[in-house]
């Protein structure tokens, strides 16, 4: 722990939010001296081991509705991933006593030691933080990965680990409640709508993924995309250097397809460069990355036909990007819970790329309305039925797409599952 333990002995603090993150969290708490209550709205939040794990290293368990009385005295409030604070606010001990608020990230990066590259954006976050952990470890550096994708932060302290370079993934919900946490690099991928359900608006939403650039310094690096130069340039969020990067040209990777990952990895090695990154490491580490499943993720040819599963593609813009790195024959799955987005401005590229489009799942009337007319259009309840729907139009050389713009929880509990079904409907008809 760093010398850490007991540091907050006779502090109270609640940790709202019983997931990875919060778990980890509530765990730094109480190894930080804190007498610590996790607070989840879900009465079975916690599987029987997890809660007896968590009470015997101190921690108090309050799951179910929130009320006033789980705040009572606390002084700290730490919100996971997705935890939303207006409806928590009525609860909260109001003037002098009013409690700390912050993200998990923030109370992590409070103790954790080495430097940090974060990552952040509507797109792109998880495989462009992959990206530039491999290429820091290609170059002997001892590298952390995690944050809002894989090992929360706090864990990576309680675990006791120090690393040359701490990769972190950050969520706009993360970044929203920093009040200190500091990088010295950071990146911002792309900026586009997506969590509407979360924040207030778009503006809200930009000054989130903003706050993770406000307490830099003028020897940090802020790393932005050269698109929203006319929106950043006259904003003052930031006090680091700024390098504007867009895609180019420089690399290529089979692995990585479209313009937009020729931006991400412009991106990276603008952020790696800093940590003794050059043009040659790059390429060699591109020579040897694995991205994450489901992006964009070639699982073969069946029947003459290739599927590409790019379920994580849960944005308007997610999926534009996707249609972009294809030259046309695509065979599209979209649909599911609409998270907004601009559809209807993806006609063009539809008419350009998309042979046959079928929806399944929720958001039918919405996909319908902005799309009807633009391209042949069907909707079938489950994913079984649109990919068969969809191989009864097919022609040898085509491209079966799984690319939904929405989010998955009408059918699957997560994208990923999501996901898997797909393969698992490839598989059986290879």
């Amino acid at each position: 722990m760093f010398g850490h333990e007991g540091e907050l002995a006779g502090t109270r603090a609640a940790v709202v939010g019983a997931a990875a993150s919060g778990k980890a969290a509530a765990l730094l708490l109480a190894r930080l001296g804190a007498a610590v209550r996790l607070l989840d709205r879900k009465p079975d939040a916690l599987a029987a081991d997890e809660a007896s794990a968590l009470r015997q290293a101190g921690v108090e368990l309050d799951l179910g509705p929130h009320h006033a009385g789980q705040f009572a005295g606390v002084s700290l409030v730490v919100l996971s991933p997705g935890v939303m604070l207006p409806p928590l606010l009525p609860l909260l001990p109001a003037g002098d006593a009013a409690p700390e608020v912050v993200s998990e990230l923030e109370l992590a990066g409070r103790y954790s030691p080495g430097r940090v590259l974060a990552v952040t954006g509507t797109n792109g976050k998880t495989t462009t933080s992959g990206l530039a952990a491999h290429v820091l470890q290609s170059v002997g550096l001892k590298v952390f990965l995690g944050g809002n994708y894989g090992t929360p932060l706090s864990q990576y302290v309680l675990d006791g680990r120090e690393a040359d370079v701490l990769v972190i993934e950050v969520s706009s919900y993360q970044a929203q409640y920093c009040a200190s946490f500091r990088p010295d690099v950071a990146v911002l991928l792309n900026f586009s709508p997506n969590h509407l359900d979360h924040h207030a608006d778009m503006a809200e939403y930009l000054d989130a993924k903003l706050n993770l650039f406000a307490h830099m310094r003028p020897e940090d690096l802020a790393v932005l995309p050269a698109a929203m130069r006319a929106d950043l340039g006259e904003r003052h969020f930031t006090r680091a250097r700024i390098k504007w990067f867009e895609s180019t040209d420089r690399f290529e990777s089979e692995r990585l397809p479209g313009a937009h990952n020729q931006a991400n990895m412009e991106a990276v090695f603008q952020a790696t460069q800093r940590f003794g990154v050059d043009e040659r490491c790059m390429r060699d580490a591109l020579d040897t990355f694995e991205p994450l499943p489901h992006r964009l993720q070639r699982l073969g040819a069946a029947r003459g036909v290739t599927f590409v599963d790019d379920s994580k593609a849960t944005t308007v813009d997610a999926l534009r990007a996707a249609l972009e790195s294809f030259d046309g024959g695509v065979l599209l799955l979209a649909g599911g819970v609409y998270k907004g987005g601009d559809l209807a401005s993806l006609g063009p590229l539809l008419r350009r790329k998309v042979r046959a489009v079928c929806l399944f799942g929720a958001g039918r009337e919405i996909f319908e309305a902005a799309w009807a007319g633009h391209v042949p259009l069907a909707w079938e309840p489950v994913m079984d039925k649109a990919v068969h729907r969809l191989m009864t139009w097919a022609e040898p050389g085509d491209t079966m797409l799984l690319s939904p713009a929405t989010a998955s929880f009408d059918l699957y509990e997560n994208y990923k599952e999501r996901g898997k079904h797909f393969r698992r409907l490839f598989e059986a008809l290879r």
